[in-house]
């Protein structure tokens, strides 16, 4: 699944890799959280057999480029997020989609959709990564997260070496194994020496500094697409506690708990996921 990619053309000259998988009736759009790539989505997808279905890789991540000496901002990826959109559109005869994002995919997601609504049909984020602007505070303290990325191991003997390095320890540990293994077999790249996190963590570590830093909270409010925002177990100061205040300020949404999955839900559990974004489409006319 996903195994056929094309170009979309972004900001800053980034050609978007995206892969589809063609249908009937509402498309639907994935959109993946830093570090991860679209393919990743895999397992979700499957459960949705018969219907459009659309994902990409964000620019730095997967098979998409980063600009070169490009000052890393958010709004770059809503810039993906949006040409992609409008091309799922246009490819599916002006369709509205129903959108679906994790973490920085869904942040992605709702920069677009405040940008050209008419897009959406509808959104589905799970935790999104869009904090208030008291949060930016933090941001010039130390992150954890980022520190851990700039040590991850990112190179291997072989896919298998990989996928049992990431199956033995969390986070990743605790993703569904057919997720997982797209995360390998689509995120890692073969060499001469072995295999290649094509995500330079680098690259993904300053993505998580700059997470705070960009506008779409003090926008929230100017949104028409009706969304469901998801999350995991509450967590003080992070995304899942944030969730349900960014389903009161967007006003047209619905807040739903999972309080049995981590960040990592939609790809913890795909066939749930997969469930609730057929009954958002359904319910959008599908």
């Amino acid at each position: 699944m996903f195994d056929t990619a094309r170009t979309v053309a972004s900001t800053d000259g980034v050609q978007v890799v995206v892969c589809d998988e063609v249908g009937a009736g509402t498309p639907v759009l994935f959109s993946h959280a830093t570090g991860f790539h679209g393919r990743v989505f895999a397992p979700v997808a499957a459960h949705l057999a018969g219907r459009p279905r659309t994902t990409f890789d964000y620019r730095g991540h997967g098979d998409t480029a980063a600009p070169r000496d490009w000052p890393l901002a958010w709004e770059g990826f809503g810039d993906d997020a949006l040409a992609v959109a409008r091309d799922v559109s246009a490819r599916n005869a002006g369709r509205r989609i129903v959108a679906v994002g994790h973490s920085m995919g869904g942040a992605g997601l709702v920069m677009a959709a405040l940008r050209e609504p008419s897009l959406f049909a509808a959104l589905v984020v799970y935790e999104p990564i869009i904090f208030p602007p008291e949060s930016r505070a933090r941001a010039r303290e130390a992150n954890p997260l980022a520190e851990v990325t700039r040590r991850r191991r990112c190179h291997f003997a072989d896919y298998a070496a990989a996928l049992a390095n990431f199956a033995a320890k969390p986070p990743l540990n605790s993703l569904h194994p057919a997720a997982l293994d797209a995360y390998v077999r689509y995120g890692f790249a073969q060499r001469d020496d072995g295999v290649h996190l094509k995500c330079d963590p680098e690259f993904e570590a300053q993505t998580y500094e700059m997470g705070v830093m960009h506008d779409t909270w003090q926008r929230l409010g100017e949104m028409k697409v009706p969304t469901h925002v998801i999350a995991g177990a509450h967590a003080e100061m992070s995304p899942a506690a944030i969730a349900p205040r960014i389903a009161d300020l967007l006003g047209r949404a619905t807040f739903v708990e999972w309080s049995d999955l981590g960040h990592f839900g939609p790809l913890e559990d795909p066939a749930r996921f997969a469930k609730l974004i057929a009954e958002v489409a359904a319910g959008v006319g599908d």
